[in-house]
């Protein structure tokens, strides 16, 4: 049994902050605040992200220039033109995005032109306001716990149905499949869950499974004794 809901999180922009870098020197000699690169917030998360860094990876910029001051950072699931025309209004004009930003898993658009009018369109907007956006996929989901499941599970309030052997199992009071999803939507904000199986059923044990893993790995969870109902984020729906 599946119960499909969508990311709350798809078009929000979190964080709205002005990293500084401590001292540069200004005129006179005098030590003054600058503000640190996008590359170097990007340092910053290769050190502290808490897992070695990959040479072959698609966590690198999708838009704009390392070398670029930032003035604010937006956070988002995917950098879509709303979410760009939103922080660039801002007056942030780094993006760190964790799904791709010009529509395939590479950022390289399967089958579409270059001269594609809604392609070039995003590509302009970036470099007319000076943006520059980030991917943080691989390396987000690489650490223990995995930060978007971490961060799912918090949005959701599970920690304390969380099982110690598997940070994707839950066992949690008795109550219906209808009744998870209801509260599943009301928690992320989304107007759409679907619910595959029987909405009266009863269970606790629920698997989670955010993003796409894959057919695969969500057959096999529906396989485990210990998952009656399994929540995903994406599936194969044939």
């Amino acid at each position: 049994m599946r119960i499909r809901a969508g990311t709350a999180v798809a078009a929000a922009i979190f964080v709205a902050a002005q990293p500084r870098m401590p001292f540069a020197v200004g005129a006179q000699g005098k030590p003054v605040a600058r503000k640190m690169t996008a590359g170097e917030v990007v340092a910053l998360i290769q050190k502290n992200v808490g897992v070695e860094w990959q040479k072959e990876t698609v966590d690198t910029f999708k838009g704009g220039n390392a070398q670029t001051p930032v003035t604010g950072i937006a956070v988002t699931m995917m950098a879509t033109m709303d979410v760009l025309e939103r922080a660039s209004a801002k007056g942030l004009n780094m993006v760190i995005t964790h799904e791709p930003t010009f529509y395939a898993h590479l950022d390289t658009p399967e089958g579409i032109e270059a001269s594609d009018p809604v392609w070039k369109e995003k590509r302009e907007f970036i470099e007319k306001h000076g943006m520059v956006v980030w991917r943080f996929h691989d390396h987000w989901h690489m650490r223990s716990p995995d930060g978007i499941e971490a961060g799912m599970v918090h949005a959701l309030g599970w920690e304390k149905y969380q099982t110690k052997e598997n940070q994707y199992l839950f066992v949690m009071p008795e109550t219906t499949v209808k009744k998870l999803a209801e509260e599943v939507a009301k928690k992320l904000g989304s107007s759409t869950v679907r619910v595959v199986g029987e909405p009266g059923m009863k269970v606790t044990k629920v698997g989670f499974s955010p993003g796409a893993a894959g057919a695969e790995h969500e057959m096999k969870a529906l396989e485990r004794d210990d998952v009656e109902v399994l929540l995903v984020g994406e599936t194969r729906e044939w």
